[in-house]
């Protein structure tokens, strides 16, 4: 049942954004949330939305902008750890999108589906694909960092990681092990530890 987050006129942004990611964070499917749904959780009308996000692709932008903060922090926190070995951030760096994935599947999956442009225009893919490519820059052995960053975030799209977790009753720390032993195919080596340093 959906819950009235906000009646104020006009409605503020965060409670919009709120009632979007309450509402995808709860539902069983990425396709299962409308933005009727939104809307009605928010206390809006629909046409307000669309004023302000202008189609359901742009609501769902904004609410994973709206969590990216605590990603970049995490990030950075792999960042500054110091006497990790590139090969370890790659992986630390991966384990932390995992997560973030895993954990925002339904809205991750959302913004696939929904062709916000193309996924690889999307902000935080460029983000994502530039800080992992920098680290493959210190790797031994990577003779393309630009191509393996791509191939390394393909292993962890949404769509892939809720068909593993949802439909194929993978577990997360299962899920962590098989993209650990994946970064070792990649890169040589043996498996580092998903969250090791």
């Amino acid at each position: 049942m959906a819950v009235r987050l906000c009646s104020r006129w006009p409605p503020r942004r965060e409670a919009v954004l709120a009632a979007a990611d309450a509402l995808f964070a709860a539902s069983s499917s990425p396709h299962g949330v409308s933005m009727d749904d939104i809307a009605a959780a928010a206390g809006v009308g629909k046409g307000t939305l669309f004023r302000r996000f202008g189609d359901r692709a742009g609501l769902i932008a904004a609410v994973i902008t709206s969590r990216l903060e605590p990603l970049q922090h995490a990030v950075r926190k792999v960042q500054e750890q110091t006497g990790s070995a590139p090969r370890q951030q790659v992986l630390d760096l991966l384990d932390t999108a995992l997560t973030f994935k895993n954990e925002n599947r339904n809205l991750m999956s959302a913004a696939e589906d929904a062709g916000i442009s193309s996924p690889y225009r999307a902000g935080h893919y460029g983000w994502w694909h530039e800080t992992l490519r920098a680290t493959l820059d210190r790797v031994p052995g990577v003779h393309d960092p630009d191509f393996t960053a791509h191939a390394l975030l393909a292993a962890i799209r949404a769509d892939l990681v809720t068909h593993l977790i949802d439909e194929r009753q993978m577990s997360p720390d299962g899920l962590r092990s098989a993209l650990a032993a994946h970064v070792a195919d990649v890169l040589g080596g043996s498996p580092p530890e998903p969250g090791r340093s």
